[in-house]
């Protein structure tokens, strides 16, 4: 499918599908939407621990970056796991203009190493981040109680609704450690009863620029 890099409304990029007319990212922000569904009311749930992520989507890698940015700055330990079944290319990579509108250029070789590593290999990209990034597809999970924190930024259900069903999260359900959370831009009222029916506890909450809400899932203890 053909596939082209745009400007969203915060001025940073993302990869646009014309044929599914699906972004990344929020083409409303695609920096605004990262650091409010996936900081905000994610990784912020966390202070001075160690923590490992599991990336649903490793795509653009933006995610993973700000994740960097903000372990670094409030003195995180974090292992990070992305997995992505069809990686961008590095030619679009370097069109992505998040180092610049991130003001990381200090940290444009972490960025660039997120996409140059090799799949498969746990990689130290600092003292305080390792980086795994697995490539297969997402239903070929089957991590158990491995992960303290879930970014769930798949493709949305319009046009992938497959990603989004009670299989998928009992998935996501099981890789978690007891009182994990997984946080996902979406609030479609088929994904939360997905996520209720496997067994998580959701909550509603305001969303980012352009979606009204989005949902928070806590795996809780037995």
């Amino acid at each position: 499918m053909k596939r082209e890099i745009i400007e969203t409304a915060d001025g940073s990029s993302t990869i646009h599908i014309p044929e599914w007319n699906e972004q990344y990212h929020s083409k409303h922000g695609a920096i605004q939407e990262a650091y409010h569904v996936f900081i905000k009311y994610g990784l912020s749930n966390y202070k001075d621990k160690k923590l490992s992520v599991l990336e649903i989507g490793l795509g653009t890698g933006l995610n993973c970056f700000i994740t960097y940015l903000e372990g670094i700055k409030n003195q995180l330990e974090i292992d990070y796991v992305g997995v992505e079944a069809y990686p961008v290319s590095l030619d679009e990579v370097v069109k992505l203009n998040y180092v610049s509108e991130l003001k990381a250029e200090n940290h444009k070789g972490i960025f660039d190493r997120i996409h140059s590593e090799l799949w498969g290999k746990r990689i130290e990209l600092d003292s305080m981040f390792s980086l795994t990034k697995r490539r297969h597809l997402f239903n070929e999970i089957d991590d158990i109680e491995s992960f303290d924190l879930i970014y769930f930024d798949a493709f949305g259900a319009r046009v992938q609704p497959e990603l989004w069903t009670v299989e998928l999260f009992s998935k996501m359900f099981r890789a978690l450690k007891m009182n994990g959370i997984l946080v996902t831009y979406s609030a479609k009222g088929s994904v939360r009863r997905a996520m209720l029916e496997v067994g998580f506890e959701v909550e509603k909450l305001p969303g980012p620029p352009g979606k009204r809400e989005m949902l928070r899932a806590l795996k809780p203890k037995e």
